[in-house]
């Protein structure tokens, strides 16, 4: 029964976790499947092993354990997971700041957000050798996390307090982002870290909330300059083995945010022209996974979990009485049932990330 239990649970979720009517129980039972999102995210935030470090080493110096390199972000396997996973905390604390899991999750973030740690990050990001590190996906998720932050702090003294302690990094990431737009000729269409939409994406949600009106204006004009023209994409060619991010989804989701809504629905038409007007999901099957054990295989888990927030993201750009969006939405909807079953922590190649996706998804953190 337990087994049970814990498979629908997360189906469960995608109903009940932005419900703004919810009663009293619906809202008892929201926040006990929040709990198992905030639970992933408290398992691996501080667990420093296993770890995968992208790192350059200048001298053997730089041969350290991840805790002295990166002493806020040094758990969840790699940076990124572990940016993202304290985003989930700080999302959910926010939302649902009475839950039994708040205090464990603010106990949490104290514990990594602490001014002398940052300045050893910040240091670590500045050596010689690491201008590329985690850019763009890692770099983005940060920026993302500050903004949660930054949405929270009017509202939150600890979180006005965190947000302040994580400015220098904050500051050092936006400044790499406006470094590096102006010299990437091309975009990113990859299915994985390195993609370009997907990051946009979040440095463009970052600069509305951050209210950097130069950033906005740094990835809009990068954005139209790399996809204003893009015609037909292929999706017989989604997925790759390992995506958990689509470049035809990814994309057309950067451009709803940067196009005006009239002008959105005309370039969705050329570039995805194959979206039916009946209704149907089959257009787009889900991903299926062979190995959940292992972690390249289960990123294919994240990308049903993705191209579902992609999907309402698209459908959010279109005018209510566009016939695209019930095909859109059902599509949707079966990714997210089959991304929402996965997200077990049965495997930690999984548990240490699939949560924060899990959790950007069902509070739809992209298009509030």
């Amino acid at each position: 029964m337990r087994a049970v239990t814990q498979a629908i649970a997360p189906i469960l979720l995608c109903c009940l976790l932005v419900q703004p009517n919810a009663d009293a129980s619906d809202d008892m039972a929201s926040e006990r499947l929040a709990e198992r999102f905030a639970d992933l995210a408290l398992d691996c935030i501080h667990r420093e092993y296993p770890n995968k470090l992208t790192h350059v080493l200048s001298s053997d110096a730089d041969v350290l354990p991840p805790r002295e390199l990166t002493p806020v972000f040094s758990g969840c396997f790699d940076w990124h997971s572990s940016v993202h996973g304290h985003w989930l905390l700080v999302r959910l604390v926010a939302l649902h700041p009475g839950a039994s899991f708040a205090a464990r999750a603010r106990a949490a973030l104290a514990e990594s957000f602490r001014p002398e740690k940052v300045a050893v990050e910040l240091a670590y990001l500045k050596a010689e050798g690491r201008a590329s590190f985690e850019r763009p996906y890692g770099l983005a998720w940060l920026l993302q996390l500050c903004a949660e932050l930054r949405r929270l702090a009017p509202h939150d003294e600890q979180a006005a307090a965190w947000s302040q302690i994580l400015r220098p990094i904050e500051a050092e990431a936006a400044g790499r982002f406006a470094q590096w737009l102006p010299k990437l000729l091309y975009p990113i269409r990859t299915g994985e870290h390195s993609q370009t939409s997907f990051a946009l994406g979040l440095v463009w949600d970052w600069a509305g909330i951050a209210g950097d009106a130069n950033m906005r204006t740094l990835v809009a004009e990068k954005t139209l300059e790399f996809h204003r023209d893009d015609l037909a994409c292929n999706l017989t060619y989604e997925p790759g083995g390992q995506d958990f991010l689509s470049p035809c989804l990814a994309e057309a989701d950067l451009m709803r945010r940067v196009l005006a809504r009239a002008d959105f629905g005309p370039w969705l038409a050329a570039f995805l022209p194959e979206i039916p007007t009946d209704g149907s999901h089959a257009w787009l099957p889900v991903a299926r996974v062979s190995d959940r054990s292992d972690g390249k295989l289960a990123h294919l888990d994240g990308l049903n979990l993705s191209r579902a927030w992609m999907l309402e993201g698209i459908a959010h750009g279109l005018p209510d009485s566009d016939p695209r969006r019930a095909a859109l939405g059902n599509a949707a909807a079966t990714h997210r049932d089959a991304g929402l079953s996965a997200v077990t922590g049965e495997h930690y190649e999984g548990g240490h990330w699939l949560g924060s996706f899990a959790t950007y998804l069902t509070t739809q953190a992209g298009i509030e």
